[in-house]
Parts: C-alpha cells; structure tokens; sequence
C-alpha cells in the first residue's frame, strides 16, 4: 500500500504510466525536477487515486493543453504544481470543481486565453501563481470572490483593462504581482485597504492617476513597485506611515511637486528610487538620516539646491543625481558649488547687475555676428577653448579636458577603431576613468552617427546600456565621453583566448545582460529603438563582466505606430545582418532579433558567423542546425565541453525549456540555449519571438541551471 511516491529531481525520462492510477492510496505524487514529457492524458488516470492531496509535476517538459478530466480529481486535491513545463491552451474551468484545491501554481508555462470566471469561485484557493505565459484578457471581476486568496501572481502576461475593484476584497492576501501586463486606468482605492499586503508590484503596465492619501492603510507592506507606469500627481505624504517598507520604487511615471519630508520615517528602508519623474523643490535633508538606506536614485527629475550630506549621500554616485541641471554641491561629481548668499542678499545683488550682464549679452550676440567669418573654432588637437560643449548628465568635460585626459590623444591610450572614429581610454581630473569616442569628421556618416548615438542613448537609461557621461560638439571636434569598460568587448573575450574562465554561466548571464537591454530599447522606452548592428564587438564589460550594450551609430528609431523602417542605405556587419536587412534595408525589432540569435549561437560555439568554414550555402546558423539536436557536441566550443568533463554530465541543471533529445556528453541547458539560437535566427521574422520573450526564455534556462548546480 503506497501513500507517498517522491522520484523528484532524478534524471528520469519519457512519459507518466496511467498504471499509476491504479495506486488508490497514493496521497503525495512528486515527480518534479526530470526530463518527463509528453501529453497531460496521465491526469485522467491520477484522478482515480481518490486519496492524493498533493500533485507536483513541476520543472518537466510537459506539453499540450491540461485536459478538462482535472476536473475529476478529488476533492481532497490541495496542491497542483505544474510550473515550468511547456503546457499550453487554455486554463480549464472544470478545474474549479476541484473545490479543496487550496494552492494553483503554473507559472513558467505557455498557457493562452482568459482566465475562466469559474475559477474565481474556489473559495479555499490561498495561491494562484499564472505568472509568466501568455494569457490574455481581463483580469475576471470575480476575482474579489477568492476570500481565502493570500497569494496571487499574474505578472509577465498579456492581461489588459483595469485592476478589479473588487480584489480590495481579498482581505487575507499577502502578495499581489501584476507587473509586465498591459494594465490601465488607475489603481483601485479600494487595493489600499488591504491590511494584510506585504509584497506589491504593479510595475511596467500603462496604469494612471494619482495615488491617494489612502495609500498609508497597508500598515504591513515591506516592498512597492509602481515603476513605469503613467501614475502622475504628488507623492502623497501618507507613505511615511508605511514603518515596515524596505523597498519603494516609483520611478518612470509622472509625479511631481516635491520630495515628501515625511518619506524620512521610513525607518526600515534600503532602497528607494524615485529616478525619471517631474519632481522639483529640494532634497530634505532628513533622508540622509536613514541609516538603513543603501539604494537611492534620484535621476532625472527637476530637483534644485543643495544635495544633502551625510548618510546615503556621502557615498552617493552621479548615476543616482544626474539629470537634475539645478542640484548644487558636490563638485566632485560634477555639480557647482553652491552659492552663499541669502535670498534678500541676492535679490539685492541681481537688482543692480542683472540690467549691465543683459547689456553684456547683447553686446556679445552683435560682436559675434559682426565677427562670425573672421573667427574659427580650434580643429583637434587645438589647445584653445572650444566653441560649444553640450554637457550630458549634468557632467561638463572641456574640450581641454579631454586633450588632457587622453595624453593629446596618444597612441597609448588608443583602446579602439571603428567606421565613424577613435576610442581613447582617459582619466577625469575627478579620477573618473572613461573612454572617448571622437569622430573622424571626414567621414559624412560621422556627424550624422554622432547625433543618432545622442538621440539614441540621451533618454535610454538601462543597466546594460552603455551610459554617455557628456558630449562635446563643434563645428571641427565631435565626441561622446563615455562610461569605461574595463574588461573590454565581449568579441576580445571570446576570441582572444580567454575562453577558459570564460563559462557556461558567465556567457549565459553575459547574453541575458543583453537581452535585457534590447527589450528595454524594444518595448520599455518611450520610443522604440533599433540598434541595427548587434554584434560582440559592441557589447562591453565592466569590472563584474556585466554585459552592456554599446555604438548606437547606425541605430533607428520608431516612432508612433510604426513596425519598421526602410532606408537606401542601411550599413551594418556582414554575418549579423538579417535577410531582410541587408537585401532591402528593412530594419525592425525582428531585424535586431535575428542579430541577436546569431552573436547567441557565436557565444555558445566559439566560430564568428564570418568564419573561412562557412562558404557558398553554409552558414554558422545552417552549420549548428544541421548537428542540432543529437551531434550538438560537434558545434558547441571545446572550452565548454571540458567544463563538462570536470563537472560530469548532468551537474550544470536541467533547463525547463530545454529539448527532448540530448546526447550523452552535452548538458540540456546546451541544448535550450542553441535552440534559442536558432528559433531567434530563422530567416522568416514571422518565426522570430520579440526580446521580452527571448529575456523570459533565458530567465528560465538560468533558474534550471542552478537548480540542480545548487544541490
């Protein structure tokens, strides 16, 4: 008489026996964690162990649709997990008939379709997690009948149409994630009388309004997401009240006015972020008496004054304060120096100078326009002060400055080449290390590459973005002072012949870091930015080895309800091109995928799509194709296949999207990520998935990874 049956995370294949159906005292079935795949028909026959409380099937390769026969399984049914397969269709109403189900966790699959009405019915539900498919629809305004709900996750899918007012009646729930949907309108008040809420994300939808007083009645919360959404108004004084928050983030929206005093009582916070809104007035001092504070981000906002000391801001970066033109105070990141006057003292001053520097000014305009041809701004390498300098992220760098730092632009600090210029590696009389990137203005693309790379990158900001720290411009002198990188590009990495620390996991994170950055500049930005030119050479490293994507020269953008642009001269890299790029000059978001899916399958086989092997028909994606799956070993680089010879097959996961077909010397993970690869690079854009869909891939990939890395 078997009641438990535990075979979790073993290297198990195939498919499930209905014979196990035969077991009817079986309480706990666990077979999370293996290679089982197939169709879902073995639920008709679990459903006739009348006694089974607990189903997990979890971490499997799973397909299909879930068969309306759920619906059949006991009453004593508690958990269902099915997370992290490959199921698909929609999710069956007859599983409300399941009424003892308590926990719902299928997240991690490709579920579509609208959530049935009639699961909003089962009064015992504590957790649904959805979170991560592509369901659509509206959120079902019975949701507020699910009482006993303490967890629900439907974040990363495709939900539309405003938050229920009725989830305010969920009094017990704990935990809300409703993040990456396309969600509007305002946020219900009736959410903030949730006494019980720890957990709060409703990041990246399109919500809007203000947030009300109300908003200090969740007395419990630990963290807040808001970020990105179109929330506009005060930041209301009430969040001081929220004594437990630990994280509150609100920016990319709307806010304005002031920086709320009373955000100095939250005792417990650690990070706040506030970065991309309209706020203005001054910073209180009183958050520098946040002792547990170690996160802040003030960007971009229309903040004035003295920067406060002490606390957070004695350690504080230029990241965290740029984009306010007006903050005064710390000169060591490039901020003037406040000045010592009292109001009175300077209205008195300006009272009787402003008439002579306005007469001044005038004066100046007339001279220069008399004087205009007689006069020549200095060409490079001129020791003389430049005619016009565009400081960029509140940072002003000279043109003196830049002749320093760069050694009168010495071959020695010579870190690059490319199409539109030089790249030198420099020293800020700050201490600040960055590279600068001056064009060759003899070229009649350089001009023109330095404007799209400053209307590109001026409003991008992103982790793994290459982040411009200032710009100089004249009509002789062109260049973008840019963030140091100083382990180089991720093409040096590969081909150098630093593979060997170069592993699974490093190039894995490396390719995501990128990922991320894409589906910021395809879907999170105000507009869509194409890089036209993804290739290793422009993803570069810092210290971490983090990746960031760098040379927006020839990137395009769209605008409004535009999917592509086409253009007569569309330059890019031979071997990255997509077809439609290069033989029509059609660029799009596919375009960039299709880039994207050829540097993957370069990163994970160690051969450049330009290799002497491809000639005539083949090419590095057709090469792996055609040892994909069962020679997979055959294409991917010698480097990783000895990491697997030291860790022993097996000891780098089980990937949750990975194929059914392995070999036996090459992990699925392998096989996950050059699937990726080639499912990015096909030749019809129709097939091509969009880069949010590429980063959630790859999360998966990663978290099949360490699962079994960490056991």
């Amino acid at each position: 008489m078997i009641d438990t049956l535990d075979l979790s995370h073993n290297q198990l294949d195939g498919t499930i026996p209905e014979t196990f159906g035969h077991l009817r005292f079986l309480r706990f079935f666990n077979v999370e964690g293996n290679n089982l795949g197939g169709g879902l028909h073995f639920l008709g026959a679990l459903s006739k162990c009348m006694n089974l409380q607990v189903l997990d099937i979890a971490m499997n390769s799973f397909m299909g649709s879930i068969p309306d026969g759920v619906g059949n399984f006991s009453n004593k049914l508690q958990k269902l997990y099915a997370h992290d397969n490959q199921i698909s269709g929609s999710l069956p109403a007859m599983m409300a008939n399941i009424s003892g189900l308590i926990s719902i966790f299928l997240s991690g699959n490709q579920l579509s379709q609208t959530i049935p009405w009639e699961i909003m019915l089962m009064e015992n539900l504590q957790s649904l997690n959805l979170q991560n498919n592509l369901m659509v629809g509206v959120i079902p305004t019975e949701v507020g009948m699910l009482r006993s709900l303490v967890e629900l996750h439907l974040d990363t899918n495709k939900f539309i149409g405003p938050i229920p007012d009725g989830i305010g009646n969920l009094s017990n729930l704990q935990r809300l994630t409703l993040s990456q949907n396309n969600l509007s309108s305002s946020i219900p008040n009736s959410l903030w009388h949730l006494e019980n809420l720890i957990h709060l994300n409703l990041s990246r939808n399109s919500l809007s309004g203000m947030l009300p007083i109300g908003i200090g009645s969740v007395k419990v919360i630990d963290q807040v997401d808001l970020s990105t959404n179109h929330l506009s108004g005060a930041i209301p004084t009430s969040l001081g009240q929220l004594q437990m928050l630990t994280y509150l983030n609100l920016s990319h929206n709307m806010f304005q006015d002031s920086i709320p005093d009373s955000l100095s009582k939250l005792a417990s916070l650690v990070t706040l972020d506030l970065s991309d809104n309209s706020l203005s007035g001054t910073i209180p001092n009183s958050l520098a008496r946040l002792t547990y504070l170690r996160n802040l981000n003030f960007s971009f906002n229309k903040l004035e004054g003295q920067i406060p000391t002490g606390g957070i801001f004695s350690n504080i970066t230029l990241d965290s304060l740029m984009g306010n033109v007006a903050l005064c105070g710390l000169p060591h990141l490039g901020f003037s120096p406040c000045a010592r006057y009292s109001r009175s003292t300077k209205f008195h001053i300006l009272k009787y100078v402003l008439p002579s520097i306005m007469a001044f000014v005038i004066a100046t305009i007339f001279l220069s326009l008399i004087f205009k041809a007689k006069f020549k701004t200095p060409k490079e390498g001129s020791t003389q002060p430049p005619m016009m300098a565009d400081a960029v992220n509140n940072m002003f760098v000279s043109y003196h400055e830049i002749i320093r730092a760069t050694r009168n632009f010495s071959g020695e600090n010579l870190i690059g080449v490319g199409g539109f210029g030089k790249v030198f590696k420099g020293q800020l009389s700050d201490g600040l290390m960055v590279a600068i990137k001056v064009l060759n203005l003899e070229s009649e693309r350089a001009s023109k590459s330095f404007d799209v790379e400053c209307q590109a990158l001026r409003m991008a900001r992103h982790r793994n973005l290459v982040r411009i720290i200032s710009t100089y411009s004249n009509p002789d002198f062109k260049a973008l002072v840019l963030q140091y990188m100083c382990n180089g590009s991720l093409e040096t990495l590969l081909h150098s012949g630093g593979r060997p620390n170069l592993g699974f996991l490093k190039r894995l994170d490396i390719i995501l870091d990128v990922a991320m950055a894409l589906e910021y500049l395809h879907h999170h930005h105000s507009d869509v930015i194409l890089h036209c030119d993804l290739k290793p050479s422009n993803v570069l490293l810092d210290e971490e080895f983090i990746g960031h994507l760098a040379d927006f020269s020839i990137a395009k953008m769209l605008l409004g309800d535009e999917t592509s642009v086409i253009s007569a001269s569309m330059p890019g890299t031979i071997g990255y091109m997509a077809p439609e790029y290069g033989s029509i000059g059609k660029a799009s978001r596919k375009s960039d995928v299709f880039s994207y899916g050829i540097m993957l399958l370069e990163v994970f086989t160690g051969k450049r799509p330009t290799d002497p092997k491809f000639v005539g028909e083949l090419s590095l994606r057709q090469w792996v194709l055609d040892a994909f799956p069962t020679r997979i070993a055959e294409v991917i680089d010698p480097v990783l296949l000895q990491e697997e010879k030291a860790y022993g097959f097996g000891a780098m996961g089980t990937c949750s999207n990975a194929g059914s077909t392995s070999t036996n010397t090459l992990d699925r993970c392998m096989v996950s990520m050059v699937e990726l690869g080639l499912l990015c690079s096909s030749e019809s854009p129709d097939i091509r998935i969009p880069m949010n869909e590429v980063v959630n891939k790859l999360k998966k990939i990663r978290t099949g990874y360490n699962s079994l890395s960490d056991e």
